[in-house]
């Protein structure tokens, strides 16, 4: 297999085309092997909240216009913080859900 050129390797890490398979050869060729990772910009569980609290406002909008709907309105601004916090403990229980729905 062709391993490629620094000249070539470096075009296409400035455009922004390099490939992970071009990454493995150029580390091969250095006698080296390739390991990638994903930094988090802020903290995972800030992350994880955030989405928890996403999910529960978007399914409490949904049980909300039900409600209008049946003209059964959630009583108060508390009622409803309250239940937004119950959902967020139960979605970070099981955090992976937190992707499911998306």
């Amino acid at each position: 297999m062709k391993q490629p050129s620094l000249v070539e390797l470096e075009k296409s890490e400035a455009a922004g085309t390099i490939t992970i398979k071009s990454l493995e050869r150029a580390a091969e060729a250095l006698g080296c092997r390739l390991v990638y990772a994903l930094v988090p910009v802020k903290p995972l569980t800030q992350t994880l909240e955030e989405r928890a609290v996403n999910a529960a406002r978007q399914k409490l909008a949904a049980v909300d216009q039900t409600m209008r709907l049946e003209d059964q309105a959630v009583p108060g601004q508390a009622a409803r913080k309250a239940a937004e916090r119950r959902l967020v403990d139960e979605l970070l229980r099981r955090p992976a859900r937190l992707w499911d729905e998306s």
